[in-house]
């Protein structure tokens, strides 16, 4: 089985060449990063629809363009489901990313300059949280709290403090390497004690709060942002769930302020997504992802690798590769060659640089959706262990590849 291209061949061989060799890649790989996923095939269907072909700025019923008599459908459908998934009073579904997401929250609830505190970046936050390199630490004034140097785990007396020093205008809650649940709503109380507004990044782990395996942040968040892959196997885009006071600022940040016209075809992939996600099957999905972290982690520590925090609550494990005196890059490339591929990845309070760090992240929602399960999980680690002995050794790697390889032909991709 491949990926049919027939029509892309006859007009461009050499790009029908490059996207065959990755759909061969992710049918041939264990798919362990954490921010990736497989789409269903309804999703790629709408993805690749003739909805590829229409503009339309603005919203549904106050369109700049004519000729939208089923987009507007189309559009507001996603809203609903999004809204009656999340029990949002309002949602947005033009973002077309999650950073776009995040950015058009601070755009909304902040003036530039104003002071934001988020989770730093090393200690398992995200780009947009305040770090100096983005947009949100170059125009607003960062602050950034850490996690507890001896439990890793979010200290909410630390975010309490820092909040309370710098009293910011935004406090941000999420993570995108954090294995643990966040207390959004101590997050909220935190935030209202100086009148700050609060805004959650549920972008790793929507999934799970969609399907009640992980406390919502919608009832106590001002704003909520997302992306619509990763745990929640839709197309690559954003969402913004948030108040009812709030909606018309969210809106107008993102068209005008910060978008022109919305990616349709984005949109109706995200609204099939939407309604697979409210199936029973779902939630079913979600608990084996679940599951399959809570097995890989035991059988990652059976090995003796050092996991940051000790385990995992959601999708997501950050290993700690320091007590194998070895650092994530190499590990994250000599896997790849084996066809288990992952990413390198900072540890809380890690000694080394971000472009060489001393951890590896891996998630569980990509090799769920291709049917893999606990027992499935040992055999992974197994490899994993495996390929960190012998990083040197290209004909164990080859062989691992060739394991690898045999072992997902019986796993076959959704889309």
């Amino acid at each position: 089985m491949t990926q049919n291209v027939t029509h892309v061949r006859a007009v461009d061989p050499e790009l029908a060449d490059l996207l065959t060799s990755e759909y061969d890649r992710q049918r041939d790989s264990i798919r362990l990063i954490a921010s990736e996923n497989y789409a269903s095939a309804a999703v790629m269907e709408a993805t690749g629809s003739v909805l590829t072909n229409k503009y339309s700025e603005g919203y549904p019923t106050r369109r700049y363009y004519e000729g939208q008599e089923f987009i507007d459908p189309i559009e507001l459908l996603a809203i609903e489901r999004a809204k009656a998934l999340f029990g949002a009073d309002h949602a947005n579904v033009q973002p077309y990313s999650g950073s776009p997401a995040n950015l058009a929250a601070y755009y909304a609830m902040c003036e530039v300059g104003d002071k934001v505190v988020g989770m730093g970046l090393a200690h398992g936050g995200h780009l947009t949280h305040g770090h100096k390199v983005s947009f949100s630490g170059r125009f607003y004034e960062a602050h950034q709290y850490p996690v507890d140097p001896k439990t890793e785990r979010i200290d909410m007396a630390e975010v309490r403090r820092v909040v309370l020093e710098h009293r910011p205008k935004m406090v941000i809650a999420g993570a995108s390497a954090y294995p643990r649940v966040v207390d959004f709503a101590a997050f909220a109380e935190i935030a209202a004690e100086v009148g700050a507004r609060f805004v959650a990044d549920i972008a790793h782990i929507s999934g799970l709060v969609a399907a009640g395996l992980h406390p919502s942040p919608v009832p106590v968040a001002d704003v909520v942002t997302t992306t619509t892959h990763k745990t929640l196997r839709g197309p690559r885009g954003g969402m913004i769930l948030c108040k009812a006071e709030h909606a018309a600022a969210i809106d107008k940040a993102v068209f005008p302020g910060l978008q022109g016209g919305p990616h349709n075809h984005t949109t109706a992939a995200i609204a099939v997504a939407l309604k697979e996600a409210a199936a029973p099957s779902f939630k079913a999905y979600m608990q084996q992802v679940v599951a399959n972290a809570h097995a890989l982690a035991e059988a990652l520590v059976s090995k003796g690798l050092r996991l940051v925090t000790g385990g995992t609550d959601n999708h997501l494990l950050l290993v700690d590769l320091g007590p194998r005196n070895v650092s994530g890059k190499p590990v994250a490339k000599a896997l790849n060659s084996a066809g288990i591929v992952c990413n390198a990845n900072a540890i809380p309070y890690d000694p080394r640089k971000p472009w060489d760090p001393s951890g590896i992240r891996i998630g569980t929602a990509a090799v769920t959706t291709r049917g893999m399960t606990e027992a499935d999980m040992v055999h992974i680690a197994s490899w994993i262990d495996t390929v960190l002995s012998n990083l040197d050794d290209a004909d164990t790697i080859a062989r691992v590849r060739q394991e690898v390889r045999a072992f997902c032909a019986g796993f076959p991709t959704p889309s």
